[in-house]
């Protein structure tokens, strides 16, 4: 599971923090995590954008999520995506990346990598997309508790692992196979 944090809507935006969880759809078991705060100068330095109302946005977030954009340990873009391309090298070919929205987190990062020159590492067809769970069976979202902090990348990918995982259970014991 992969979710970021952006100062942008857009195409090469911002990226304040890389999150991924390594975990297994059928149980909803994790295993390796990743997480990366990003220095936002070193991503505007390589020619990444801000969006004015994503600032407003999250200027109207709680202390928390405002905490991870504003607090130390932030590394440069590039070895955020170094790191993230290392976290994510195993099983690169059969690999699956999900995430909530594959045209916004995945896209986001893949336009990160285009603009610092460096190789995309995963491939396209391997993209999973939470949503099109979601839309199947929205009422399981809805029952699962919310843990840690919204709009932190970490805590969201162990979230939306759990209703993911939810609704890929619940589909594979009651869908009939024909």
């Amino acid at each position: 599971m992969v979710d970021i944090e952006t100062m942008g809507e857009g195409s090469n935006a911002v990226i304040c923090s890389i999150g991924a969880v390594e975990f297994e759809i059928n149980t909803g078991e994790t295993r390796s995590v990743f997480y990366r705060k990003v220095d936002l100068q070193s991503c505007l330095d390589a020619g990444l954008t801000v969006d004015g109302s994503t600032i407003k946005w999250w200027l109207q977030q709680n202390a928390e999520a405002q905490r991870e954009i504003t607090d130390g340990g932030a590394v440069s873009i590039r070895q955020a995506l170094k790191d993230f391309s290392e976290f994510i090298s195993c099983g690169v070919d059969t690999l699956k990346l999900w995430s909530n929205g594959k045209h916004f987190d995945m896209s986001r990062l893949a336009d990160a990598y285009k603009v610092c020159r460096m190789e995309i590492p995963w491939k396209f067809y391997n993209v999973r997309d939470c949503r099109t769970l979601v839309e199947i069976m929205p009422e399981i979202k809805r029952d699962i508790q919310r843990g840690g902090v919204a709009h932190h990348a970490l805590d969201d990918c162990l979230h939306q692992i759990k209703y993911c995982s939810a609704i890929w259970q619940y589909m594979n014991k009651n869908l009939v196979r024909a």
